[in-house]
């Protein structure tokens, strides 16, 4: 497999507080805005690096808290298929986060893009990667908990080395204390999600053969037609390889959907 390098040295990363990030970074054009904020492309004035500037509005504490507990998590994750964290700033109320900066868009548009056919070849090298990041976060001790194609960014526009990244719904996981949430993307959360209960490891896995089964198929297997008719198809875990986009798909690829998609998380 593709051996990647990690950007930049392991860094300790703690948060500056009351300080501006454009001291230390020059601000260039915006490439991401989101619910959680707003994201462009910098320069580390004294390295001249490349990075990413994430912007996120706290006006409550618990906002911050968020942020906090997200970098917190970061700082464990230091691995070739997981963007990195540089630096973080409390400045007032708003939290800057400092990225690894990755430029080759979402897997999600590549499954969407008529002109970029994924074969079951270039499926098996992207779902191999997904699984050596999401096995170290595991071994972390820390659930994703929102692992979608959308939070798969490729690393070049062309190639096919990925890395994982949002860790904003992300927990660290003690297998002896009973973990619930109630959050996620209807389309990939586990059945155990919707039901709230107990949840684990196994509930990104569900979450893998999800984005398995969209990457080889282009088609999302629980979909309904509303939120709700969504989560009651994975609740009872309902779906089938029944499409055409299947006819090609080796059976392989399928046991290993069907061994993912197990309504019992143990």
């Amino acid at each position: 497999m593709y051996k990647v390098d990690l950007s930049f040295p392991y860094r300790d990363v703690q948060i500056k507080r009351g300080v501006d990030p454009k001291d230390e970074y020059i601000l260039e054009s915006e490439i991401g805005r989101g619910k959680f904020g707003t994201v462009y492309k910098c320069t580390e004035k004294s390295t001249g690096l490349s990075l990413a500037a994430k912007f996120i509005a706290c006006p409550k504490k618990e906002d911050r808290r968020n942020v906090e507990r997200e970098i917190d998590i970061m700082r464990a994750l230091q691995h070739p298929r997981l963007i990195q964290v540089y630096d973080a700033f409390e400045n007032g109320k708003i939290m800057t986060v400092i990225l690894e900066l990755i430029e080759g868009g979402e897997l999600f548009e590549r499954v969407i893009d008529d002109d970029f056919i994924l074969t079951e070849k270039s499926c098996t090298i992207f779902m191999r990667q997904i699984c050596e990041g999401v096995d170290f976060i595991h071994k972390q001790r820390i659930l994703h908990l929102d692992m979608k194609p959308e939070n798969i960014l490729c690393l070049t526009k062309t190639g096919n080395r990925i890395k994982i990244i949002d860790f904003g719904l992300a927990r660290k996981f003690d297998p002896d204390k009973k973990l619930q949430v109630l959050f996620g993307t209807p389309e990939f959360v586990a059945p155990e999600v919707v039901n709230f209960d107990e949840i684990g490891y196994g509930t990104d896995m569900w979450s893998v053969g999800v984005i398995c089964y969209v990457l080889l198929s282009g088609l999302s297997p629980f979909m309904g037609h509303t939120d709700v008719e969504t989560m009651a198809n994975v609740t009872i875990a309902k779906y089938d390889f029944d499409d055409e986009a299947f006819d090609e798909i080796s059976d392989n690829a399928k046991d290993f959907i069907q061994k993912l998609l197990i309504k019992d998380m143990k």
